[in-house]
């Protein structure tokens, strides 16, 4: 085991309350593609903004005809990096996972649901806008298909949305809070898959570390916060982090 292996080994042997912050970087390793990058989503195809798609039905079929046309997300796996996370989770070790990711591949491995806090929302199943009505995608496929109808609220009419957070749209007041509140304790904050640019999450490694937190970065692409790190690896995260809690 190289030195850096070993240093992150050590951390989280030594470490009680580890709260895991993951971004896009650790899904792409299950074929999720990022939206930044240079083969980003967002490369190809122009984000939606939330404002346009409250305003236009028009642009609610658009984001519906985008979201049925491909199955990438909902056909992922786990791998190895959200399985080590899990993992820390049965070592009583694991406090909350705060993800900027929306495929929910985090409890697909084994993380409960209640210590999964998800900044960005979550992209397999709907929400109405006004009384937060939850609704399977299979449900809203069925009345979008085969005319395009957009959904409603079968319950107050209100306009029908993925369960994530759409550029223009206001930040989980609830997700903020708890992710803070996560922060308080830990004495591992361990960074995964972000290039820490997205605010207000990207300064949680920073209040992390003001609060007396070790604060651990694996993330192929250097970040602003290296500096302040106590480890950083450059380094895939699936194999990184399954070989430190193997």
């Amino acid at each position: 085991m190289d030195e850096a292996l070993n240093e992150l080994r050590q951390l989280i042997a030594t470490s009680d309350q580890i709260v895991a912050f993951t971004g896009a970087g650790i899904s792409t390793e299950s074929g999720i593609p990022d939206f930044r990058g240079p083969n980003g989503v967002w490369k190809t195809s122009r984000p939606i903004e939330f404002g346009d798609f409250v305003a236009s039905e028009d642009v609610r079929r658009e984001s519906w005809r985008r979201k049925f046309g491909s199955n990438r997300m909902a056909e992922a796996a786990p791998n190895a990096g959200h399985l080590a996370v899990a993992a820390l989770h049965r070592m009583d070790k694991l406090t909350h996972v705060i993800t900027q990711n929306i495929d929910g591949l985090h409890q697909k491995a084994g993380v409960p649901a209640d210590r999964v806090i998800e900044l960005h929302g979550n992209a397999n199943y709907a929400k109405c806008l006004d009384c937060e009505k939850r609704f399977e995608l299979e449900e809203i496929r069925a009345i979008f298909f085969p005319d395009e109808t957009v959904p409603y609220c079968d319950v107050c009419k209100g306009i029908i949305k993925t369960a994530t957070i759409s550029f223009g749209q206001a930040m989980p007041a609830r997700e903020m809070m708890r992710a803070e509140e996560a922060l308080q304790g830990c004495d591992l904050f361990l960074v995964m898959g972000s290039s820490l640019v997205v605010y207000p999450a990207a300064a949680f490694p920073r209040y992390a570390k003001q609060n007396g937190s070790k604060l651990a970065i694996i993330n192929n692409e250097p970040t602003d916060l290296d500096p302040f790190c106590d480890l950083v690896l450059h380094r895939a995260i699936g194999e990184t982090l399954s070989a430190a809690v193997d």
